[in-house]
């Protein structure tokens, strides 16, 4: 029997080529926890192969709502619909990038990691070292595939754990604050790549983050969510820049503003609700 043969029924084995990216729609969704309600009447249609990027004060349910589009919690009402049909539940894909860079197996190799996704797919050995070549050069970890994990710097984990899910080839790609962790300097490169490799495959991205550059640097549009609990989301703003960006050019440094005070709002809000608020306004320590 061949590794071919042991791919999963009704799952086509990794074919190397991207099949681009999978529309995305959040239908009135709340996301309770028991008597909390987190997130409510969430609304969102994302187009196949955009990025866009969730941005709002912390705690505003941006990863709740994540995870939900990822399968991992179960709307209380509304639904999830990717490429047409409903989420139920994790599938390979969507595949989710962790702002930790634990997710990776420390006891494998970098190429090991990569290649995980297509052996448990049940891709066939030649196949899956092409794949795995494939997405090690995309992210440029050619030269470290036989490294283990704690090798690494922080960024290159984090490259590693993209090309590992990249190398599943999912239509919706996940990121929960994956650079929320790194040094600035790192953080800029790793902007910088993620843009690049998000050009060259074009999966549909949707990123959470606190960081209003970031989100101006990467997103065709930006969703701001209000505070929570019970968050919302407050506004769509498109960014309509070309690639690649500079936050010096005034509009971006207008379309930050405008961010740093709807965010800023939220904060303040927030904070009075607490009896925290000075009432000298907040907008300032939005990012």
């Amino acid at each position: 029997m061949t590794e071919e043969a042991t791919a999963p029924p009704g799952r086509e084995p990794v074919s190397g080529t991207r099949p681009g990216g999978s529309p995305v729609r959040v239908q009135d969704v709340d996301i309770r926890f028991d008597d909390f309600v987190a997130v409510s009447g969430a609304a969102l249609d994302v187009a196949a192969g955009e990025f866009v990027c969730l941005l709002g004060p912390s705690g505003c349910g941006k990863s709740t709502l994540l995870n939900a589009i990822a399968g991992f919690v179960r709307p209380a009402a509304g639904q999830v619909l990717c490429d047409g049909e409903p989420v139920t539940g994790p599938d390979v894909d969507r595949g989710v990038v962790f702002q930790s860079a634990e997710a990776l197996f420390p006891w494998l190799t970098v190429r090991q990691n990569v290649a995980f996704g297509p052996r448990m797919r049940g891709v066939a050995r030649s196949r899956r070292a092409a794949i795995v070549d494939r997405y090690l050069t995309m992210v440029g970890l050619s030269l470290s595939a036989d490294r283990f994990p704690g090798q690494l710097s922080g960024g290159m984990r984090q490259r590693a754990q993209l090309a590992r899910v990249l190398a599943n080839e999912p239509s919706v790609v996940l990121m929960d604050e994956p650079f929320g962790a790194l040094d600035a300097q790192t953080r800029l490169v790793m902007q910088v790549e993620l843009d690049r490799i998000w050009r060259q495959s074009k999966p549909t991205i949707l990123f959470v983050t606190h960081d209003i550059g970031e989100a101006i640097l990467l997103a065709d549009r930006i969703v701001t969510m209000t505070a929570g609990p019970a968050a919302r989301i407050k506004q769509v703003y498109p960014v309509d820049l070309p690639r690649p960006r500079e936050l010096t050019d005034p509009a971006a440094a207008g379309l930050f503003r405008a961010l740093r005070a709807d965010i800023g709002a939220e904060v303040a809000q927030t904070l009075r609700a607490q009896g925290l608020d000075d009432g000298h306004g907040l907008n300032g320590g939005a990012g």
